[in-house]
């Protein structure tokens, strides 16, 4: 599958069955997390949840309730997303490879 895609060209990867395993579905959710759309709503949730930070005074000292970060990317059947590649996901790609489908863009 990736004979003729080289570092740094763009790709298109589209999930053709969802994973049962936590860890594949994580596999994929990172890689899902390399779109630029993807990686944008995560940078601007982090610095609104910064902005938002409750720091409260307790035993005389701060402490903050911190805010869980949003679920940006969600591993379904049909969903695709825009990257570039790179040889170190190599081997993240061969081990949901039975999962996905891949186009050079």
């Amino acid at each position: 599958m990736f004979d003729s895609i080289k570092p740094g060209q763009t790709i298109t990867c589209t999930i053709t069955k969802a994973p049962r395993g936590e860890g594949r579905i994580s596999t994929i959710e990172r890689l899902m997390r390399r779109d630029p759309a993807n990686a944008k709503a995560l940078r601007r949730g982090h610095r609104r949840r910064q902005q938002t930070l409750n720091v409260y005074n307790r035993g005389n000292r701060d402490w903050t309730s911190r805010v869980p970060c949003a679920k940006v990317v969600r591993v379904v059947s049909g969903q695709s997303w825009t990257m570039t590649f790179t040889a170190d996901l190599l081997p993240d790609f061969k081990s949901v490879e039975q999962y996905l489908s891949v186009k050079s863009a």
